[in-house]
Protein backbone atom coordinates (compact mmCIF):
# COMPACT_ATOMS: atom_id res chain seq x y z
CA UNK A 1 0.00 0.00 0.00
CA UNK A 2 1.40 3.56 -0.56
CA UNK A 3 3.63 4.60 2.40
CA UNK A 4 2.46 7.16 4.72
CA UNK A 5 2.61 10.73 3.68
CA UNK A 6 5.54 12.76 5.58
CA UNK A 7 6.25 16.65 5.45
CA UNK A 8 9.29 16.55 3.79
CA UNK A 9 6.35 15.14 0.37
CA UNK A 10 6.15 17.95 -2.27
CA UNK A 11 3.46 20.22 -1.59
CA UNK A 12 -0.09 18.51 -2.55
CA UNK A 13 -2.47 20.44 -4.67
CA UNK A 14 -4.44 20.44 -1.19
CA UNK A 15 -2.23 21.89 0.39
CA UNK A 16 -2.38 25.11 -1.23
CA UNK A 17 -6.26 25.39 -1.07
CA UNK A 18 -8.27 26.74 2.06
CA UNK A 19 -10.51 23.79 3.81
CA UNK A 20 -11.69 25.60 6.58
CA UNK A 21 -15.39 24.87 6.88
CA UNK A 22 -15.64 24.00 3.77
CA UNK A 23 -18.37 21.20 2.64
CA UNK A 24 -15.73 18.58 0.87
CA UNK A 25 -17.03 15.52 -0.40
CA UNK A 26 -14.32 13.03 -1.88
CA UNK A 27 -14.80 10.12 -3.80
CA UNK A 28 -12.61 7.08 -2.37
CA UNK A 29 -13.15 3.54 -3.27
CA UNK A 30 -13.70 1.16 -0.51
CA UNK A 31 -14.29 -1.96 -2.72
CA UNK A 32 -12.83 -4.94 -1.09
CA UNK A 33 -12.56 -8.60 -0.47
CA UNK A 34 -15.79 -10.24 1.00
CA UNK A 35 -15.30 -13.80 2.96
CA UNK A 36 -18.15 -15.80 4.18
CA UNK A 37 -20.23 -12.38 4.25
CA UNK A 38 -17.57 -10.52 6.28
CA UNK A 39 -15.43 -7.44 4.42
CA UNK A 40 -11.86 -7.75 4.76
CA UNK A 41 -9.46 -4.72 5.67
CA UNK A 42 -8.10 -4.10 2.18
CA UNK A 43 -4.75 -1.49 1.31
CA UNK A 44 -7.49 0.72 -0.69
CA UNK A 45 -9.59 1.15 3.37
CA UNK A 46 -6.09 1.79 4.85
CA UNK A 47 -4.86 4.76 2.11
CA UNK A 48 -7.76 6.56 1.94
CA UNK A 49 -7.91 6.78 5.66
CA UNK A 50 -5.19 9.08 5.05
CA UNK A 51 -6.55 11.38 3.23
CA UNK A 52 -9.87 11.63 5.20
CA UNK A 53 -7.33 12.40 8.08
CA UNK A 54 -5.80 14.93 6.21
CA UNK A 55 -9.05 16.91 5.31
CA UNK A 56 -10.55 16.49 8.69
CA UNK A 57 -7.14 18.07 10.02
CA UNK A 58 -7.79 20.92 8.08
CA UNK A 59 -11.09 21.30 9.72
CA UNK A 60 -13.28 20.62 5.95
CA UNK A 61 -16.67 19.01 6.67
CA UNK A 62 -15.82 15.59 4.96
CA UNK A 63 -18.28 13.95 3.36
CA UNK A 64 -17.08 9.97 1.86
CA UNK A 65 -18.54 8.99 -0.97
CA UNK A 66 -17.78 4.97 -1.24
CA UNK A 67 -19.28 2.07 -3.35
CA UNK A 68 -19.23 -1.89 -2.78
CA UNK A 69 -19.57 -4.11 -5.70
CA UNK A 70 -22.54 -3.24 -7.85
CA UNK A 71 -26.41 -4.64 -8.07
CA UNK A 72 -26.91 -8.21 -8.46
CA UNK A 73 -23.49 -9.40 -7.65
CA UNK A 74 -22.51 -11.55 -4.98
CA UNK A 75 -20.35 -8.70 -3.35
CA UNK A 76 -23.17 -5.87 -3.57
CA UNK A 77 -23.40 -4.40 0.05
CA UNK A 78 -24.20 -1.88 2.49
CA UNK A 79 -20.88 0.42 4.12
CA UNK A 80 -21.65 -0.34 7.21
CA UNK A 81 -18.57 -3.05 7.61
CA UNK A 82 -16.63 -0.35 6.00
CA UNK A 83 -17.38 1.72 8.50
CA UNK A 84 -16.48 -0.30 11.43
CA UNK A 85 -13.40 -1.13 9.41
CA UNK A 86 -12.41 2.33 8.89
CA UNK A 87 -13.06 3.24 12.57
CA UNK A 88 -9.83 2.48 14.06
CA UNK A 89 -7.71 3.93 11.62
CA UNK A 90 -10.06 7.80 12.32
CA UNK A 91 -10.18 7.17 16.08
CA UNK A 92 -8.56 10.60 16.80
CA UNK A 93 -11.47 12.26 14.02
CA UNK A 94 -15.49 12.51 15.37
CA UNK A 95 -16.45 9.70 11.68
CA UNK A 96 -20.09 8.89 11.11
CA UNK A 97 -22.26 6.76 8.62
CA UNK A 98 -25.67 6.78 7.63
CA UNK A 99 -27.20 4.17 5.83
CA UNK A 100 -28.75 6.83 3.45
CA UNK A 101 -26.91 7.78 0.03
CA UNK A 102 -29.34 10.91 -1.04
CA UNK A 103 -32.60 10.91 1.43
CA UNK A 104 -33.28 13.13 3.96
CA UNK A 105 -31.75 11.31 6.70
CA UNK A 106 -28.29 11.75 4.34
CA UNK A 107 -28.79 15.21 3.52
CA UNK A 108 -29.81 16.23 7.24
CA UNK A 109 -26.41 14.43 8.33
CA UNK A 110 -24.29 16.43 5.73
CA UNK A 111 -25.94 19.50 6.89
CA UNK A 112 -25.38 18.74 10.47
CA UNK A 113 -21.46 18.16 10.10
CA UNK A 114 -19.17 20.28 11.82
CA UNK A 115 -15.65 21.34 11.41
CA UNK A 116 -13.03 18.34 11.52
CA UNK A 117 -16.02 15.72 11.35
CA UNK A 118 -16.41 13.06 8.00
CA UNK A 119 -19.58 11.19 7.23
CA UNK A 120 -19.63 8.16 4.87
CA UNK A 121 -22.89 8.14 2.67
CA UNK A 122 -23.96 4.65 2.02
CA UNK A 123 -23.08 2.95 -1.25
CA UNK A 124 -23.31 5.08 -3.82
CA UNK A 125 -24.48 2.11 -6.34
CA UNK A 126 -27.55 1.39 -4.47
CA UNK A 127 -28.87 4.57 -6.71
CA UNK A 128 -29.39 3.59 -10.16
CA UNK A 129 -28.49 5.96 -12.01
CA UNK A 130 -24.83 5.89 -10.62
CA UNK A 131 -23.75 4.26 -13.97
CA UNK A 132 -21.32 5.24 -16.89
CA UNK A 133 -22.34 8.24 -19.22
CA UNK A 134 -20.48 9.41 -22.09
CA UNK A 135 -19.97 12.71 -20.89
CA UNK A 136 -19.75 14.33 -17.16
CA UNK A 137 -22.71 16.97 -18.44
CA UNK A 138 -24.60 13.64 -18.36
CA UNK A 139 -24.21 13.31 -14.65
CA UNK A 140 -26.10 16.49 -13.38
CA UNK A 141 -29.14 15.37 -13.70
CA UNK A 142 -28.50 12.60 -11.10
CA UNK A 143 -29.71 11.71 -7.99
CA UNK A 144 -26.07 12.33 -6.17
CA UNK A 145 -25.14 15.94 -8.26
CA UNK A 146 -28.56 17.14 -7.79
CA UNK A 147 -28.74 16.69 -4.49
CA UNK A 148 -25.36 18.19 -3.14
CA UNK A 149 -24.04 19.84 -5.71
CA UNK A 150 -25.72 23.10 -3.90
CA UNK A 151 -24.17 21.75 -0.66
CA UNK A 152 -20.62 20.68 -1.76
CA UNK A 153 -17.96 23.19 -1.86
CA UNK A 154 -14.50 21.44 -3.07
CA UNK A 155 -14.86 17.60 -4.85
CA UNK A 156 -11.74 15.41 -4.31
CA UNK A 157 -11.61 12.57 -6.49
CA UNK A 158 -9.26 10.32 -4.52
CA UNK A 159 -9.69 7.29 -6.02
CA UNK A 160 -7.34 6.30 -9.08
CA UNK A 161 -9.32 2.74 -9.48
CA UNK A 162 -12.48 4.51 -10.86
CA UNK A 163 -11.32 6.98 -12.13
CA UNK A 164 -12.09 5.78 -15.90
CA UNK A 165 -15.88 5.88 -15.25
CA UNK A 166 -18.36 8.67 -16.52
CA UNK A 167 -20.16 8.30 -13.00
CA UNK A 168 -21.84 10.90 -10.82
CA UNK A 169 -19.57 9.69 -7.98
CA UNK A 170 -16.76 10.54 -9.89
CA UNK A 171 -17.28 13.22 -12.50
CA UNK A 172 -20.22 14.31 -11.68
CA UNK A 173 -19.17 17.77 -9.65
CA UNK A 174 -17.09 18.31 -12.44
CA UNK A 175 -18.53 22.34 -12.21
CA UNK A 176 -17.36 22.45 -8.72
CA UNK A 177 -13.55 21.79 -10.01
CA UNK A 178 -12.23 18.14 -9.22
CA UNK A 179 -9.13 18.10 -7.33
CA UNK A 180 -6.73 14.94 -6.87
CA UNK A 181 -6.72 13.84 -3.02
CA UNK A 182 -3.40 12.61 -1.50
CA UNK A 183 -3.70 8.93 -2.96
CA UNK A 184 -4.53 9.81 -6.29
CA UNK A 185 -1.80 12.63 -6.58
CA UNK A 186 0.76 10.36 -5.15
CA UNK A 187 -0.79 7.05 -7.20
CA UNK A 188 -0.33 9.27 -10.52
CA UNK A 189 3.42 10.25 -9.90
CA UNK A 190 4.49 7.20 -9.32
CA UNK A 191 2.57 5.36 -12.07
CA UNK A 192 4.02 8.73 -14.43
CA UNK A 193 7.69 7.33 -13.52
CA UNK A 194 6.84 4.18 -15.16
CA UNK A 195 4.73 6.14 -18.37
CA UNK A 196 7.42 8.78 -19.07
CA UNK A 197 9.94 5.62 -20.14
CA UNK A 198 11.70 6.41 -23.27
CA UNK A 199 14.66 4.31 -22.94
CA UNK A 200 14.18 0.40 -21.90
CA UNK A 201 11.21 -1.51 -19.43
CA UNK A 202 10.71 -4.65 -18.50
CA UNK A 203 7.10 -6.22 -18.42
CA UNK A 204 6.36 -9.32 -16.02
CA UNK A 205 2.82 -9.77 -17.01
CA UNK A 206 0.53 -12.74 -16.00
CA UNK A 207 -2.90 -13.40 -13.89
CA UNK A 208 -5.84 -14.78 -15.82
CA UNK A 209 -6.72 -11.58 -18.10
CA UNK A 210 -4.77 -12.66 -21.04
CA UNK A 211 -6.42 -9.59 -22.64
CA UNK A 212 -4.68 -6.72 -20.49
CA UNK A 213 -1.26 -8.06 -20.81
CA UNK A 214 -1.84 -8.23 -24.88
CA UNK A 215 -2.74 -4.50 -24.60
CA UNK A 216 -0.10 -3.11 -22.27
CA UNK A 217 2.05 -5.49 -25.04
CA UNK A 218 0.25 -3.67 -28.25
CA UNK A 219 1.01 -0.04 -26.71
CA UNK A 220 4.57 -0.16 -25.42
CA UNK A 221 5.86 -2.18 -28.48
CA UNK A 222 4.42 0.08 -30.63
CA UNK A 223 5.78 3.04 -28.21
CA UNK A 224 9.46 1.24 -27.09
CA UNK A 225 10.00 -1.17 -29.94
CA UNK A 226 12.86 -3.11 -29.30
CA UNK A 227 13.27 -1.43 -25.89
CA UNK A 228 10.40 -3.06 -24.42
CA UNK A 229 11.25 -6.98 -23.15
CA UNK A 230 8.21 -9.03 -21.77
CA UNK A 231 8.25 -11.44 -19.50
CA UNK A 232 4.97 -13.86 -19.41
CA UNK A 233 3.53 -16.43 -17.20
CA UNK A 234 -0.28 -16.70 -16.13
CA UNK A 235 -3.11 -16.79 -18.73
CA UNK A 236 -1.13 -14.92 -21.31
CA UNK A 237 1.64 -17.10 -21.50
CA UNK A 238 -0.12 -20.13 -22.40
CA UNK A 239 -2.02 -17.68 -25.19
CA UNK A 240 1.53 -17.68 -26.34
CA UNK A 241 2.57 -20.93 -26.65
CA UNK A 242 -0.79 -21.68 -28.67
CA UNK A 243 0.53 -19.22 -30.73
CA UNK A 244 4.22 -20.68 -31.36
CA UNK A 245 2.67 -23.84 -32.03
CA UNK A 246 3.05 -25.41 -28.43
CA UNK A 247 0.21 -27.45 -27.06
CA UNK A 248 -0.58 -26.54 -23.98
CA UNK A 249 -2.46 -29.39 -22.39
CA UNK A 250 -6.58 -29.99 -22.51
CA UNK A 251 -7.09 -28.44 -19.33
CA UNK A 252 -5.13 -25.16 -20.08
CA UNK A 253 -7.47 -25.20 -23.16
CA UNK A 254 -10.24 -25.43 -21.75
CA UNK A 255 -9.81 -22.70 -18.88
CA UNK A 256 -8.63 -20.36 -21.97
CA UNK A 257 -11.83 -20.79 -23.31
CA UNK A 258 -13.75 -20.09 -20.47
CA UNK A 259 -11.91 -16.80 -20.04
CA UNK A 260 -12.57 -15.66 -23.67
CA UNK A 261 -8.37 -16.37 -24.49
CA UNK A 262 -8.46 -18.64 -26.87
CA UNK A 263 -9.49 -15.89 -29.32
CA UNK A 264 -6.11 -13.53 -28.94
CA UNK A 265 -3.82 -16.49 -30.13
CA UNK A 266 -3.63 -14.49 -33.47
CA UNK A 267 -3.53 -11.56 -31.99
CA UNK A 268 -0.18 -12.88 -29.88
CA UNK A 269 1.10 -14.65 -33.86
CA UNK A 270 0.93 -10.63 -34.98
CA UNK A 271 3.02 -9.24 -31.56
CA UNK A 272 5.74 -11.86 -31.88
CA UNK A 273 5.97 -11.10 -35.61
CA UNK A 274 6.49 -7.50 -34.39
CA UNK A 275 8.84 -8.36 -31.63
CA UNK A 276 9.76 -11.67 -31.09
CA UNK A 277 13.25 -11.69 -29.69
CA UNK A 278 11.77 -9.33 -26.97
CA UNK A 279 8.77 -11.65 -25.75
CA UNK A 280 9.96 -14.03 -23.71
CA UNK A 281 7.70 -17.37 -23.04
CA UNK A 282 8.29 -20.13 -20.48
CA UNK A 283 10.62 -22.74 -21.55
CA UNK A 284 9.27 -25.17 -19.05
CA UNK A 285 5.94 -25.30 -17.00
CA UNK A 286 4.50 -26.83 -14.16
CA UNK A 287 1.33 -29.36 -13.72
CA UNK A 288 -0.56 -31.06 -11.20
CA UNK A 289 0.17 -35.02 -11.44
CA UNK A 290 -0.46 -37.37 -8.91
CA UNK A 291 -1.57 -34.10 -5.94
CA UNK A 292 1.72 -32.95 -6.98
CA UNK A 293 3.63 -30.44 -8.67
CA UNK A 294 5.45 -31.90 -11.90
CA UNK A 295 7.39 -29.36 -14.52
CA UNK A 296 8.07 -30.37 -18.13
CA UNK A 297 9.89 -28.71 -20.99
CA UNK A 298 6.91 -27.05 -23.06
CA UNK A 299 7.90 -29.61 -26.29
CA UNK A 300 6.48 -32.56 -23.91
CA UNK A 301 3.53 -30.78 -21.98
CA UNK A 302 0.76 -34.02 -21.16
CA UNK A 303 -2.51 -33.69 -23.36
CA UNK A 304 -4.65 -33.44 -20.38
CA UNK A 305 -2.54 -31.25 -18.36
CA UNK A 306 -3.57 -27.98 -17.10
CA UNK A 307 -0.51 -25.35 -16.67
CA UNK A 308 -0.25 -24.03 -13.30
CA UNK A 309 2.83 -22.01 -12.58
CA UNK A 310 5.98 -21.55 -14.73
CA UNK A 311 9.12 -24.18 -14.49
CA UNK A 312 12.79 -23.97 -12.76
CA UNK A 313 14.56 -23.24 -15.66
CA UNK A 314 12.17 -20.38 -16.90
CA UNK A 315 12.42 -19.05 -13.03
CA UNK A 316 15.89 -18.98 -13.23
CA UNK A 317 15.47 -17.06 -16.44
CA UNK A 318 13.45 -14.62 -15.71
CA UNK A 319 15.15 -13.76 -12.34
CA UNK A 320 18.49 -12.75 -14.49
CA UNK A 321 15.82 -10.07 -16.67
CA UNK A 322 14.77 -8.36 -13.49
CA UNK A 323 18.36 -7.87 -12.25
CA UNK A 324 19.40 -6.73 -14.95
CA UNK A 325 15.88 -3.94 -15.66
CA UNK A 326 16.16 -0.34 -14.79
CA UNK A 327 12.08 0.12 -15.10
CA UNK A 328 9.85 -3.25 -14.21
CA UNK A 329 5.77 -3.50 -14.36
CA UNK A 330 4.48 -6.33 -12.39
CA UNK A 331 0.45 -6.84 -13.92
CA UNK A 332 -0.81 -10.61 -11.99
CA UNK A 333 0.88 -13.13 -10.84
CA UNK A 334 2.75 -16.36 -13.01
CA UNK A 335 1.07 -19.14 -11.60
CA UNK A 336 -1.65 -20.19 -9.16
CA UNK A 337 0.24 -19.10 -6.52
CA UNK A 338 -2.57 -19.50 -3.76
CA UNK A 339 -1.46 -23.23 -3.97
CA UNK A 340 1.31 -23.92 -2.11
CA UNK A 341 2.39 -26.31 -4.76
CA UNK A 342 2.24 -23.55 -7.66
CA UNK A 343 3.75 -20.85 -5.30
CA UNK A 344 7.11 -21.20 -6.83
CA UNK A 345 7.60 -18.80 -10.31
CA UNK A 346 5.40 -16.13 -7.85
CA UNK A 347 7.38 -16.24 -5.08
CA UNK A 348 10.93 -16.14 -6.84
CA UNK A 349 9.71 -13.34 -9.12
CA UNK A 350 8.52 -11.05 -6.80
CA UNK A 351 11.75 -11.86 -4.03
CA UNK A 352 13.83 -11.06 -7.52
CA UNK A 353 12.24 -7.29 -7.94
CA UNK A 354 12.17 -7.01 -4.38
CA UNK A 355 15.67 -7.70 -3.97
CA UNK A 356 16.37 -5.43 -7.17
CA UNK A 357 14.57 -2.13 -5.57
CA UNK A 358 16.19 -2.88 -2.22
CA UNK A 359 19.44 -2.60 -4.16
CA UNK A 360 18.28 0.67 -6.05
CA UNK A 361 18.99 -0.85 -9.57
CA UNK A 362 15.17 -0.47 -10.69
CA UNK A 363 12.30 1.00 -10.00
CA UNK A 364 8.90 -1.24 -9.87
CA UNK A 365 5.66 -0.50 -10.49
CA UNK A 366 3.12 -3.19 -9.00
CA UNK A 367 -0.33 -3.32 -10.46
CA UNK A 368 -2.93 -6.17 -9.56
CA UNK A 369 -4.85 -7.33 -6.76
CA UNK A 370 -3.97 -10.70 -6.91
CA UNK A 371 0.05 -9.44 -7.02
CA UNK A 372 -0.43 -7.33 -4.24
CA UNK A 373 -2.05 -10.40 -2.75
CA UNK A 374 1.07 -12.36 -3.53
CA UNK A 375 3.32 -9.88 -1.94
CA UNK A 376 0.99 -9.79 1.26
CA UNK A 377 1.40 -13.93 1.74
CA UNK A 378 5.00 -14.08 1.29
CA UNK A 379 5.89 -11.08 3.94
CA UNK A 380 7.86 -9.21 1.22
CA UNK A 381 8.94 -5.80 2.21
CA UNK A 382 6.42 -3.37 0.30
CA UNK A 383 9.52 -0.68 0.90
CA UNK A 384 11.67 -2.64 -1.56
CA UNK A 385 9.04 -1.65 -4.57
CA UNK A 386 8.80 1.01 -6.29
CA UNK A 387 4.80 1.79 -6.09
CA UNK A 388 2.72 -0.54 -5.49
CA UNK A 389 -0.98 0.77 -7.08
CA UNK A 390 -4.23 0.49 -5.61
CA UNK A 391 -5.83 0.64 -8.98
CA UNK A 392 -6.84 -2.33 -11.39
CA UNK A 393 -8.22 -1.64 -15.20
CA UNK A 394 -8.05 2.28 -14.38
CA UNK A 395 -4.04 1.61 -14.18
CA UNK A 396 -4.12 -0.62 -17.50
CA UNK A 397 -6.27 1.58 -19.51
CA UNK A 398 -4.15 4.76 -18.07
CA UNK A 399 -0.44 2.38 -19.04
CA UNK A 400 -1.66 2.20 -22.41
CA UNK A 401 -2.46 5.32 -23.58
CA UNK A 402 -5.95 5.81 -23.23
CA UNK A 403 -7.44 8.62 -21.78
CA UNK A 404 -9.60 8.38 -18.24
CA UNK A 405 -12.60 10.27 -17.86
CA UNK A 406 -11.99 11.40 -14.14
CA UNK A 407 -8.17 12.09 -14.40
CA UNK A 408 -8.80 14.61 -17.89
CA UNK A 409 -11.23 16.47 -15.52
CA UNK A 410 -8.27 17.62 -13.18
CA UNK A 411 -7.01 19.23 -16.25
CA UNK A 412 -9.85 21.89 -16.92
Amino acid sequence: MPSSRKSKNPTTVLDKLDLKSKYVFVRVDLNSPIVNRKVELSARIVAHAETLKYLAKRKAKVVVLAHQGRKGDEDFTDLSQHYELLKPLLKRQKFYFVNDVVGEKAVNAVKSLKEGEILLLDNVRLLDDEKSYDTPEQCLNSQLVKTYENICDIFVLDAFSVSHRNQPSVTGFFRKGIIPGLILERELNSIDKMSKVRDSALFVLGGAKAEDGIKIMEHWINKLGGKAKFLLGGSIANVFLLARGYKVGKGTEEFLAKNNNLQLVDKAKELLTKAKDNIIIPEDVAVEENNQRKEYLISSVPEAASILDIGSNTITKYESEIMNAESILVNGPVGVYEDVRFELGTKRILTAISKAGKAKKAFSLIGGGHTVSAIEKFKLNKKTFGYISLAGKALIQYLCGEKLAGIELLKR
